[in-house]
């Protein structure tokens, strides 16, 4: 950040009065902006024992697939945040359930907030950011080409928990990419 929002001055990197971390700062109206991580929303699309899931058609990781999810937006909830996603990458309409995972990743300034929910029906396509959107049993999905660690992990979680009869929710961190 260079320039204040609010007056257009240069802004400054210090610790504010009673703050303990960094913050750009006005030198000439004295705003302070405060930079937080961005959420992440989604969910887990069921229907019987197959999940949805959609091919990326934008970047990063173009033609790889991942569940419906992207950035929270102002004067939404989480639920409404990942039911708009899911619309809007495979036009598919769920009900939202549970919450499954909860990821931090540091590393980009981001958290992601993952959900399960249940197709309402059959009736989805690729929206305007998906290439192609398909249902996936366990044994069918392209464990190889699915575009996010972050999604990867609670993937086969989620499997490996419906197997045994108990999802559950799940916390963790995620602190480097790994190629």
């Amino acid at each position: 950040m260079k320039y204040c929002s609010n007056c257009g001055t240069l802004v400054e990197l210090r610790v504010p009065e009673g703050d303990t971390l960094p913050r750009y700062i006005c030198s000439e109206c004295g705003v302070i902006h405060y930079q937080n991580p961005k959420i992440v929303v989604g969910c887990i699309p069921e229907w019987e024992d197959r999940i949805l899931l959609c091919r990326r058609a934008i970047d990063p990781r173009h033609g790889l697939w991942t569940v419906p999810s992207g950035f929270m937006e102002n004067a939404e909830t989480l639920v409404q945040g990942a039911a708009r996603e899911t619309l809007e990458e495979a036009n598919a309409r769920v009900n939202m359930g549970p919450l499954y995972a909860i990821y931090n990743l540091p590393y980009i300034n981001q958290v992601h907030v993952l959900f399960r929910a249940q197709l309402l029906d059959l009736d989805f396509k690729p929206g305007i950011e998906s290439l192609d959107v398909q249902l996936f049993g366990e044994a069918e999905i392209p464990w190889d080409t699915l575009a996010f660690r972050v999604i990867r992990e609670p993937l086969k979680r989620y499997f490996d928990e419906r197997r045994q009869g108990k999802l559950g929710f799940h916390m963790g961190t995620i602190e480097e990419v790994r190629k």
